[in-house]
């Protein structure tokens, strides 16, 4: 009875909520940390945490969109020609302005504060509560990541679907088959999917999304395991350090994946003409159809159309978000009092 209160305690601690609301930081805090906390400085903490973690995540997302704005165009205009990411940027601003390259900037933002809230908390729930020592912790890290992942998808989808149809209304495409939309809001998105498609539609790309979750649970893994092997040395890690590992961490766990996203982009958008293939949209066969296709038109390599533009961004990104937050937590811990 005694560890179920104490795991109990765990789920609901302030330190949990940090984790989640801070979680675009990708980045955990120790249980031993959570437990020599004063419970009287806990709120000021969890407040300074989430301000410090939410502040970088979102300056580095907004630097680095642009970039996410061309990997999208690359992943889903099959007819595109182009295949640098400065040339697809140029384009997008002589086509449709400079503006175009931060649409659907807010949508983003949300869809990513409200997924990874849902999985770093899932993930440090997990990790508080799993008692056995059977399993190594790399192995660990691994299990909890792709639990985490899973319940993550089921429930954060429907955002990251209308985050992608906001993102590329208005877009000049070159492929014919694309279906133009318009939208004027997260909530008029949602409505219209509703309306016209359906509530199964808000989870297009589900299955591939569901396969993507190895993608954080890898570097979960790869990036502790980094992480506490360097901590064997040392008691704090230097701020180049942090970056690194994040940066190896996600380069090789967007490069292992990257196929499978470029399958969940297309599906997420859905107006594409695939009724004539005699294809059921958001099935396994639709996957293997959309993967085929890639294929074809551009050879084993089109599958990495767009790979550039993500390596970029998101492994700027993470990397960025895994040193800020690891910087500003050890600074506000040493300001409450508490050991880093």
């Amino acid at each position: 009875m005694a560890g179920k209160e104490v795991g109990v305690r765990l789920i609901l601690s302030y330190e949990s909520l940090v984790h989640a609301v801070a979680g675009a930081a990708i980045i955990s805090i120790n249980v031993r940390e959570q437990r020599t906390a004063a419970a009287s400085h806990s709120s000021l903490k969890a407040g300074l945490s989430i301000c410090a973690a939410g502040g970088g995540s979102v300056t580095a997302m907004t630097f680095f969109y642009p970039l996410d704005t061309a990997r999208l165009r690359l992943q889903v205009d099959e007819r595109r020609n182009s295949r640098s990411t400065l040339t697809v940027l140029l384009e997008i601003i002589k086509e449709e302005g400079i503006l175009a390259l931060y649409r659907g900037w807010f949508p983003m933002i949300s869809s990513l504060c409200c997924s990874n809230f849902v999985y770093f908390y899932t993930f440090n729930c997990l990790k508080a509560l799993w008692h056995t020592d059977n399993v190594s912790k790399n192995g660990k890290d691994l299990i909890i990541g792709f639990i985490a992942g899973v319940i993550n998808v089921l429930l954060t989808n429907p955002l990251w679907v209308v985050n992608t149809r906001l993102k590329l209304q208005g877009a000049k495409f070159k492929n014919s088959d694309i279906i133009p939309t318009t939208y004027m809001g997260i909530k008029d998105t949602f409505i219209k999917i509703l309306q016209k498609e359906g509530l199964l539609a808000l989870w297009s790309g589900t299955l591939a999304s569901l396969l993507l979750v190895f993608n954080p649970a890898i570097q979960f893994m790869i990036y502790e395991g980094l992480k506490r092997q360097l901590l064997k040395k040392r008691k704090e890690l230097s701020s180049m350090e942090v970056f690194t590992i994040g940066a190896i961490a996600k380069t090789f766990a967007t490069m292992l994946t990257y196929p499978l996203q470029i399958v969940q982009s297309v599906m997420r958008l859905g107006h594409k003409k695939v009724k004539q293939e005699n294809i059921n949209p958001g099935s396994f066969q639709h996957l293997i159809h959309l993967l085929r296709k890639r294929i074809r038109l551009w050879g084993f390599l089109g599958l990495f159309k767009g790979l550039e533009a993500k390596l970029l961004q998101t492994v700027l990104t993470a990397a960025l978000m895994f040193m800020v937050y690891e910087k500003l937590s050890a600074i506000i811990f040493r300001i409450m009092s508490f050991e880093p």
